[in-house]
């Protein structure tokens, strides 16, 4: 079972790519029950979407391919960018200002450690 990768992944989550990719590189490469407890007490908006794919990905490998909790780590984590939408607001002399409304795709893959 060392070749088995878990993903998980949430597909246009209203949050910038930009602030969620701060929030991935605090977690990358660490043990599972290690990136829980720093997303939990990480109360930014990425963070609570980020946690939400960890734990979804966590419950891909204990229900769906029966590995043990305590081997799992962080094997790659990553952001890329979504379609964004786009809308006006009036600037001076009437114009118009666009607003970009920037959107994420949030992935996650679990593997499991030789040792312990």
């Amino acid at each position: 079972m060392n070749d088995v990768k878990i993903t998980a992944k949430y597909i246009n989550a209203r949050v910038s790519p930009k602030k969620t990719a701060i929030v991935l590189d605090l977690v990358r490469g660490k043990s599972l029950e290690e990136a829980k407890k720093i997303l939990a007490f990480d109360r930014s908006k990425p963070g609570k979407m980020v946690l939400k794919v960890l734990k979804s990905a966590e419950a891909n490998a204990l229900n769906n391919n029966k590995m043990e909790k305590d081997k799992l780590f962080v094997n790659r984590i990553w952001v890329s960018g979504a379609p964004m939408q786009k809308r006006m607001k009036a600037g001076a002399k009437g114009r118009a200002d666009p607003i970009l409304k920037r959107y994420s795709h949030i992935y996650v893959s679990l593997g499991e450690r030789a040792g312990k």
